[in-house]
């Protein structure tokens, strides 16, 4: 039968004349009214073929224009508008499953992308008037990441009338041009054959316990570490088959500030971050939480304050803590070069240089906390939750006024002068930045609708994707490719699901009133941890090294319960759309340091994954409660890859070690594994 189609704005994006691809912006609640989606994203979906065109899967349902922003390296494509006919119309519709947010679609659907055309295949003329209705319905609807233009400093939120004047320009130079409604398939060179992944194998280097990993800026063999009690650890990775462990002196930290940090719960150093000059000039920075009660230099502005109609006396006390009593700490600190330069000093100065922020939290959890550096524009990106308690109740991460639940990005590098000075601290706005000059919002404000941003990283081989996970409420863990303006949605949306607020003194926020961007992957609560009824996702990175050459090209995430992880990968590349698929994982028996073995399980015993790191070869480390832990070379716990491991090639060069002592169990472990439950917990919006 023939499956009607629905009444939305198509815009097909020819690219050199190969590729077709489809703008697509479905809302939330179902209904679509622009869409984006890559001709080969489909494609993956299905192996068939026919003379009438492709079959298709379930679609990929995805907002926000994500491919818009993947075309920054071809320069401005080639764009041409079309009006696709009834692809379906003489075939049999096979309905897929669906969910309560979305109508699945058949395997031959007409949101689907129609073959194109061969040289000579039949194609029918495009009227000029279907280029003046999509004028006139998508004139003004924001568009993160728009491939109108090229971006300035990273992908924007673009209206069509900011790039021309009127209908007649639009038209000019988009309207017309042929497509293939019955004509032979086409064959495309985007599709991608990858190797599967049967496995990712483990080594355990240390039995430490750390939540952050950060490679040293020389490029070297050295990796830094911190834990969340308040110390930073400089440490030398061994070669792959050395046998041997990670080399760190836990009596002699890099930097101390135990002093400074309020470690309980979800509080601690959550986050560090070398400057890209590092090697010059010596500095670096962390994020951490502190309490006023216990310091003085804890005194920044509560974040529920009366600029954005909050008013903290209402918040009332958070498991017997006073609003804001807790704060979020951005400090620089300097590499100690008494000795030399900063690639080879082996401590910090123990005195903050300067203090880049204090934000007063209003509740006691969902602090995000991580930052780091962009390899594009070399801003600062700090990832801040919602501020907490369940439900963010003040809606807090759609309130347009406040830092919480957003990515901000700032410039620790030009400092304000006079009375533009931010109201948070010691920074510079850079002036792209999406919402700078709106006075309703925050101008440190890169991207906004997130609850719990637990680690984000741009992708090594394509830096202008920025992958973020959101620890979700009760139904829905998530990953983002966050683009500059998006909205993620939180709280009006968990995943793709509507979110029923149980309270809502801060006011709401309609799913009307906002270009909200879905997931790109992540997984259900329902799916995973039926024993313990929770779930926390851990955010990974983009797999680049060929140690395990399966994974290479896969964004890499996991559960904190250790249990599950899956590897996401783009197919085709630059298309947006991520076929995401779980894998086994197994510890190496040549372990320099043995793994411990899982009860009644395949699987060894990681304890909870905190997050993940990653070095300067682009190895991939697991941090969790139970040690450190690297990716090695997938036969040496019997998975088969078709690739061979370079595990021995690349290795960066070595370097000084810190210290001659191995790393032994750290006397912190038993409170990181309390730290791992109330994770948990915080998950579950206790």
């Amino acid at each position: 039968m023939t499956f009607q189609r629905r009444n939305v704005c198509w815009v097909s994006l020819l690219m050199d004349g190969r590729y077709g691809f489809l703008l697509r912006h479905l809302s939330r609640g179902g209904v679509p009214d622009l869409e984006f989606d890559g001709m080969s994203g489909v494609l993956h979906r299905s192996d068939s073929f026919n003379s009438n065109g492709f079959t298709f899967g379930e679609p990929p349902w995805r907002s926000s224009f994500l491919a818009g922003s993947n075309y920054h390296g071809h320069g401005r494509p080639a764009l041409r508008l079309t009006q696709w006919g009834s692809c379906c119309r003489d075939a049999t519709r096979t309905p897929a499953s669906s969910s309560p947010s979305k109508k699945a679609l058949g395997r031959c659907h007409c949101y689907a992308i129609p073959p194109a055309c061969r040289a000579g295949s039949a194609a029918r003329p495009q009227r000029r008037e279907y280029c003046a209705q999509v004028w006139d319905t998508c004139k003004d609807v924001s568009i993160p990441g728009s491939p109108f233009q090229p971006p300035k400093g990273g992908a924007s939120a673009l209206k069509l009338t900011e790039v021309w004047q009127s209908e007649g320009d639009f038209c000019g130079a988009l309207g017309g041009g042929p497509i293939c409604f019955d004509g032979e398939a086409a064959a495309f060179n985007a599709t991608r054959v990858v190797p599967p992944v049967n496995g990712m194998c483990l080594e355990r280097l240390s039995n430490g316990s750390y939540l952050n990993m950060a490679a040293h800026p020389d490029g070297s063999n050295r990796v830094f570490l911190n834990n969340q009690a308040g110390k930073v650890f400089l440490a030398t990775v061994p070669p792959h088959g050395s046998g041997k462990p990670l080399e760190l002196d836990v009596s002699n930290p890099f930097l101390d500030i135990t002093d400074e940090v309020h470690f309980d719960n979800e509080f601690g150093l959550l986050g560090m971050a070398f400057h890209p000059d590092f090697d010059k000039n010596g500095r670096f920075f962390v994020s951490y939480s502190c309490d006023k009660t216990q310091s003085a230099s804890c005194s920044g502005r509560c974040a529920c304050n009366s600029d954005i109609g909050c008013d903290p006396s209402k918040l009332g006390a958070d498991n017997g803590a006073q609003p804001c009593q807790y704060q979020s700490v951005i400090a620089e600190y300097t590499a100690n070069t008494s000795s030399g330069s900063p690639s080879t000093a082996t401590s910090a100065n123990p005195t903050e240089a300067r203090r880049i922020m204090t934000l007063g939290l209003p509740f006691t959890t969902h602090h995000g906390g991580q930052i780091l550096f962009s390899p594009g524009d070399g801003y600062m990106y700090f990832m801040m939750g919602d501020g907490g308690n369940v439900g963010d109740p003040w809606n807090f991460a759609q309130n347009k006024g406040t830092l919480l639940g957003k990515i901000i990005r700032i410039d620790v590098n030009n400092m304000p002068t006079g009375n533009s000075t931010p109201g948070w601290g010691n920074y510079g706005i850079p002036k792209d930045n999406p919402f700078s000059v709106d006075p309703k919002f925050a101008p440190e404000v890169f991207a906004l609708g997130f609850k719990n941003p637990w680690r984000c990283s741009f992708d090594s081989g394509k830096p202008s994707y920025f992958f973020c996970a959101d620890v979700g409420q009760s139904l829905y863990e998530e990953v983002s490719l966050v683009v500059k303006g998006g909205n993620y949605g939180w709280r009006v949306f968990e995943g793709d699901q509507s979110y029923p607020a149980l309270s809502t003194p801060g006011g709401n926020t309609s799913a009307d009133s906002i270009n909200a961007i879905s997931p790109v992957m992540g997984y259900a609560h329902n799916t995973v941890n039926n024993n313990v009824g929770s779930a926390s996702i851990a955010g990974g990175y983009v797999y680049r090294s060929m140690t395990n050459p399966c994974l290479n090209g896969r964004y890499i995430y996991a559960d904190l319960y250790a249990q599950s992880m899956w590897s996401g990968i783009e197919i085709p590349e630059n298309s947006g759309v991520y076929n995401v698929t779980p894998f086994r994982f197994a510890c190496s028996a040549a372990s320099p340091i043995p793994c411990d073995v899982a009860a009644k399980s395949p699987l060894p015993s990681l304890g909870y994954i905190f997050s993940f790191g990653e070095d300067s070869a682009k190895d991939l480390y697991l941090l969790t409660s139970k040690g450190v832990y690297r990716v090695v070379d997938p036969n040496s716990c019997n998975y088969a890859c078709p690739i061979k491991s370079s595990a021995e090639v690349g290795v960066p060069p070595s370097a000084a070690s810190p210290s001659s002592a191995f790393n032994v169990q750290s006397s912190t472990l038993t409170t990181m594994l309390l730290v791992g439950v109330l994770l948990v917990l915080s998950s579950l919006g206790f």
